[in-house]
């Protein structure tokens, strides 16, 4: 198929079905143990910082385990998976002091996801795959000052996230994803720089691929790390048109019901939600069963709140299998629709009619 027959068919998915996002990808990296020399790999081995944790550089030192991570959420049930890049702008990678490789990196993560994708859907032709290139938050806010005593100060700008955006959404289209997943949004105006770069990309290389918005809940107020609602996130990022909006990462399922319930009934795109397997232990791991969190999400699909559902940190292939299953019974949410209004937002929503 080709990338604009994949784009038609993820939209005629949606409207039959909800459908299944993949689930963590740190936590299964964990599981291979891998150590310094892991990560490093022979191109690497004399690289002169530590490179242990760095996961999206596993797409070049380790693709087995990366593409056999994706291909067994597809197994488990999942219809799209997300490229292993959350961490793969130069803002993020400048840790590692890694980043000139960012395009290679970012490249090579959609080549990996895509043959997964590819291989599932020769075999299962009657359920295509598909690819979404995940684009995280950085490690940088550009609405809040890291410095208590100056309020003011900013360690990054508009215009720096923005090219660093630009470059990963430009290599991940290069790549071969069908959609673009600006994920784990903790500052609006991070993901207004992320909107921006990928409208740019889309117009340099002359393709237009679905952009999915997905923010994270920072405490029970909830709220996200700048300040907004739920609502007010959804006003703020509207005029991306966004084939899906939603939340990720969090809490545990339960906690986010209120703030996607808030957001469903407002949003004229998709829904989508992929929380956390519960809250992490005192060990930072994480102890929601697959049978717990599909027994709660299971109840969301069943009230019409959820057009697409997978996990985050702590979920792996039993979760998103189970998940899968439990909300397979229902339709997807029906997108409402919404009359014209002058919708504005700060921390709060203003609608005025």
């Amino acid at each position: 198929m080709t990338r604009e027959e994949r784009i038609a068919a993820l939209h005629g998915a949606a409207k039959e079905r909800i459908l299944i996002l993949d689930g963590a990808m740190g936590t299964m990296i964990q599981r291979h143990g891998l150590d310094e020399a892991g990560y490093r790999g022979e191109r690497f081995a004399d690289w002169g910082q530590d490179l242990k944790g760095n996961n999206d550089l596993l797409c070049l030192t380790q693709p087995d385990i990366i593409r056999d991570i994706h291909s067994a959420y597809f197994e488990a049930g999942a219809d799209m998976v997300e490229t292993n890049t959350f961490n793969a702008t130069s803002v993020s990678q400048a840790d590692y002091g890694m980043e000139a490789l960012v395009e290679e990196i970012n490249r090579e993560a959609a080549r990996l996801a895509r043959e997964a994708a590819d291989g599932w859907s020769a075999r299962e032709p009657e359920r295509p795959r598909f690819v979404a290139g995940a684009i995280g938050p950085t490690n940088r806010t550009a609405s809040i000052s890291p410095d208590v005593n100056d309020p003011g100060f900013r360690n990054i700008t508009f215009d720096e996230l923005a090219e660093a955006y630009g470059a990963q959404a430009r290599a991940l289209i290069e790549g071969g994803v069908d959609a673009i997943l600006i994920e784990t949004v903790f500052d609006t105006l991070n993901a207004k720089a992320a909107g921006f770069a990928v409208l740019d990309a889309f117009d340099a290389l002359g393709v237009r691929l679905p952009i999915m918005i997905s923010g994270t809940i920072t405490d029970l107020s909830g709220r996200n790390l700048s300040g907004q609602t739920p609502l007010a996130f959804w006003y703020s990022l509207r005029h991306l048109r966004p084939f899906s909006i939603g939340l990720n990462c969090s809490f545990g399922a339960d906690a986010l019901r209120p703030a996607i319930q808030e957001i469903a009934a407002e949003a004229d795109c998709l829904v989508s939600v992929y929380p956390n397997a519960g809250l992490p232990n005192e060990m930072g791991a994480y102890d929601e069963s697959p049978e717990a969190m599909a027994a709660e999400l299971e109840r969301w699909a069943a009230d019409g709140l959820i057009n697409i559902v997978g996990g985050c940190c702590g979920t792996t292939p039993d979760h998103i299998r189970a998940i899968a299953e439990a909300v397979s019974k229902y339709p997807p949410r029906k997108v409402p629709e919404v009359e014209p209004a002058m919708r504005l937002a700060g921390l709060e929503p203003l609608v005025h009619r």
